[in-house]
C-alpha cells in the first residue's frame, strides 16, 4: 500500500481506539472500514510493514490521535484560553481508559532512557503552542513565551488529574487558570508544575507494566 493509503487507514483506525486501545489490532481492522472493505482485517505482516514493528505500531497509532485532537481543539475557533484547553480535555474523554498505558509507550520509546517522560511533555508543549496561537495571538514576545510554558504545564497537571477524576477536570483546570492567571506569576510556578508532572509520570510508567 502507499502513504497515502497508510494515512487513511490510520485515520479509519482512530474511531477504533475508543474499543480497541491504542493496538495493532486497532490498525489491522482498520481496513474493515474502508468504502470497499476487506473481508479480513490486515495481517500482522502488514501492520508491520506499515506502521512499525511491535509497540512501534501503536506509537505511530497514538500520534495520529494526538495530531487528530488538536485539530478538533482547533475547529473550536475560541478565542478564550479555559473553553479551548476543556475542547481539548473533551476529545480524551471517549478513550480516557486506553490513555495512560498509551502515554507510558511513548515513554518507553527511547534506546538510552529507561523512563522518559519527555514525549508527553513535548506533547503539552504543542496542546499549549496552539492554545497560545488561538487565544494570545496578539501578545508582546516576552509575555507570549511565559504563558506558553504555563499553560503546557497547567494543561499536563490537567490531564494527569483526568485520568483519575473526571468529573472535577474543568474545575482543576479552572482552579490552576485563576492561580496562574498573573503574568509573573505563572513564570514562577512552570518549574513547581513541571516538576509534578515529570515525577507523576514517571510514577504511572514504572507501575503501569509497559517496562
Amino acid at each position: 500500500m502507499t502513504t497515502t493509503a497508510s494515512s487513511r487507514l490510520l485515520q479509519l483506525a482512530l474511531p477504533l481506539v475508543k474499543t480497541h486501545g491504542f493496538t495493532r489490532e486497532a490498525l489491522s481492522f482498520s481496513v474493515l472500514s474502508l468504502p470497499t472493505p476487506h473481508t479480513q482485517p490486515l495481517p500482522d505482516a502488514a501492520v508491520t510493514s506499515l506502521f512499525g514493528q511491535g509497540d512501534d505500531a501503536s506509537r505511530t497509532l497514538i500520534h495520529a490521535w494526538l495530531d487528530d485532537a488538536r485539530v478538533q481543539m482547533s475547529s473550536s475557533h475560541s478565542s478564550n484560553m479555559r473553553e479551548i484547553l476543556k475542547a481539548r480535555l473533551k476529545a480524551n474523554q471517549p478513550v480516557l481508559p486506553h490513555l495512560p498505558q498509551a502515554f507510558a509507550l511513548l515513554a518507553s520509546s527511547s534506546k538510552y532512557i529507561p523512563v522518559d517522560p519527555s514525549p508527553i511533555l513535548e506533547h503539552a508543549a504543542k496542546v499549549a503552542d496552539q492554545a497560545c496561537w488561538m487565544a494570545y495571538s496578539d501578545a508582546k514576545e516576552i509575555s507570549w513565551y511565559i504563558r506558553r510554558a504555563s499553560i503546557s504545564a497547567i494543561y499536563a497537571a490537567t490531564e494527569l488529574h483526568q485520568f483519575t477524576s473526571p468529573e472535577t477536570t474543568d474545575e482543576f483546570l479552572e482552579s490552576l487558570l485563576d492561580q496562574s492567571s498573573d503574568i509573573e506569576k505563572s513564570a514562577a510556578e512552570v518549574k513547581l508544575f513541571g516538576t509534578y508532572v515529570w515525577k507523576s509520570w514517571a510514577g504511572i510508567i514504572k507501575s503501569s507494566g509497559v517496562l
